[in-house]
């Protein structure tokens, strides 16, 4: 299907929701109107409006869910977000950091039979700069086991995967610190009360915050 066939909102709202699913639980509007920036009221409108199209099925008090529409439509924003994030790396020679809010703007703008002579163009890649997996035409993305930091305990280490969900400061930050997929991480030390987690990224020592620690996923973990 188009990507035209519905409007920019529609598709920032059921691509977010699919990124912030954690084991297919509902997703709390609350949790949703606060990644996209809108009010609590906002949201509700809007999955009132995309409930009405079969696109997702709000649970009271709990959140929303996609239904098999709305996951394909979903998953369509995303392989087509995803591959131009890998463009624009690869090809125009853009840092990794940059590249998120230019591709949410050509995911909306871009039809079908682009996306696929994209991927074809690319090799078909199966992660994005990111580390996230680029989902097949008709599928959905395939995640590997991991852990996000956050969750980690002193002494434990690993490969970071991915950095999930992405947002261009997050982004801009880890890069700063020199944090990205396929670094090797280690936790030394979690200050009490929710404090910082004193983390060593291939040898150099960081204090990442809890919240920011919750956005690196961690592969291959294990003590040292």
């Amino acid at each position: 299907m188009r990507h035209d066939s519905f409007n920019e909102s529609t598709a920032m709202y059921l691509k977010t929701i699919r990124e912030l699913i954690e084991d297919n639980e509902p997703v709390p509007i609350s949790a949703l109107a606060k990644r996209l920036k809108v009010s609590t009221v906002s949201a509700t409108e809007m999955i009132h409006r995309l409930e009405d199209n079969n696109l997702v099925a709000h649970i009271p008090y709990k959140g929303v869910q996609l239904t098999e529409g709305g996951r394909i439509h979903a998953g369509e924003i995303i392989r087509s977000h995803r591959l131009w994030e890998r463009f624009l790396v690869d090809h125009l020679g853009l840092a990794w950091e940059k590249v998120h809010d230019v591709a949410c703007q050509l995911e909306h703008a871009t039809e079908d039979s682009v996306t696929e002579a994209l991927a074809q163009f690319l090799g078909y890649p199966e992660t994005c700069p990111h580390g996230n997996p680029i989902p097949k035409a008709g599928s959905q993305p395939k995640l590997t086991p991991s852990r996000t930091l956050d969750k980690m305990n002193p002494g434990e280490s690993g490969t970071i995967e991915r950095i999930h969900p992405e947002s261009a400061l997050l982004l801009d930050y880890l890069s700063a610190h020199d944090v990205k997929p396929g670094r090797r991480v280690r936790v030394e030390e979690i200050a009490p009360f929710n404090g910082p987690i004193m983390t060593s990224v291939e040898g150099k020592v960081h204090a990442l915050g809890q919240e920011i620690a919750a956005h690196i996923f961690v592969r291959e973990i294990g003590a040292e």
